[in-house]
């Protein structure tokens, strides 16, 4: 059975608002818990899955039964990943990213939640962040569950492949960048030093379930906030709407700040159709709380 990749609203979607007051009480009030997604990072250049322009128009994203059945699609999916992770690193957080932290900083929010893999948040200063489906800056061993560093796997796979410089028509959410086949050509792929199994970055692909005791630190993290805050994500896959329907069941205020229709918009009092660094940049002004301007980020996203 394939992932749930799209999503299609059953009832006339609503054009969302631009009112962002809802947004700008609940953090005053604080105890403000975010669930980032894709569109959090695409004023930092990188694209979004299912926004205007989005990946998934052009791209499907490795999937775990793929990766692990067949060797091509890992030869295929490092290939692609290797050159993305290159590029990965010229990404800096946004004005969207250093805001939620500066909310952080004053003792707003109770903790973020992303569904990105980015590392982004942590880059611009968050410190409370779960990593809802891992990180690109970590690799682990399909065979003997040996973690290891991406830097290290990326130094290797230099040396096996060296002159592999392939131009990507573009890089996606997951760090994979676009090539063709031809582009791919005989890519070598490198075994697990312990073991010699198969090594997969330690994210989740689609198809692939977040493991359990993370979603329960969510779960926890959700029952122990007064509002939940919603930034950049459609919400079409399960393993962030859940939590949207968790906060709504328990009767725990939902705010989304999307600029389109998201599958979660039925569960929230509020959705604001704008820009997420404008949005937020503009909350912040209005609750008095300087962010950042990018030149004091605490941390880098991407090779390092």
């Amino acid at each position: 059975m394939r992932p749930t990749l799209s999503w299609t609203p059953t009832e006339e979607a609503s054009p969302g608002t631009t009112d962002l007051e809802p947004v700008a009480d609940a953090l005053d009030r604080g105890g403000v818990l975010v669930l980032s997604g894709a569109g959090i990072s695409t004023e930092s250049g990188i694209p979004d899955y299912r926004g205007e322009g989005g990946s998934l128009s052009r791209h499907t994203p490795m999937t775990y039964q793929d990766f692990t059945a067949e060797a091509q699609a890992r030869r295929r999916y490092w290939a692609r990943s290797h050159l993305g992770w290159r590029t990965f690193g010229s990404a800096r957080p946004n004005a969207g990213h250093r805001a939620v932290a500066a909310f952080e900083r004053h003792g707003m929010l109770s903790g973020v939640i992303t569904q990105n893999v980015d590392g982004l948040h942590q880059a611009a200063g968050s410190e409370e962040v779960v990593e809802l489906h891992g990180s690109l800056d970590r690799v682990v061993c399909l065979s003997c569950g040996t973690f290891s560093p991406r830097r290290e796997l990326a130094r290797r796979l230099e040396e096996a492949n060296e002159g592999f410089a392939p131009v990507a028509a573009t890089i996606n959410p997951d760090g994979d960048a676009d090539l063709t086949d031809e582009q791919v050509g005989d890519f070598r792929v490198v075994p697990c030093t312990v073991c010699g199994g198969i090594l997969k970055p330690d994210v989740v692909f689609f198809g692939e379930t977040v493991p359990p005791q993370r979603v329960e630190r969510c779960r926890a993290l959700v029952r122990e906030a007064d509002t939940l805050l919603v930034l950049g994500s459609s919400l079409t896959v399960m393993s962030g709407l859940r939590f949207v329907r968790q906060a709504a069941q328990a009767g725990q205020p939902v705010l989304i700040v999307n600029r389109d229709p998201t599958r979660g918009d039925r569960h929230a009092l509020t959705r604001v159709a704008l820009p997420l660094g404008t949005a937020l940049t503009t909350v912040a002004d209005r609750l008095g709380i300087p962010v950042d301007d990018g030149s004091t980020a605490t941390g880098e996203s991407g090779p390092h």
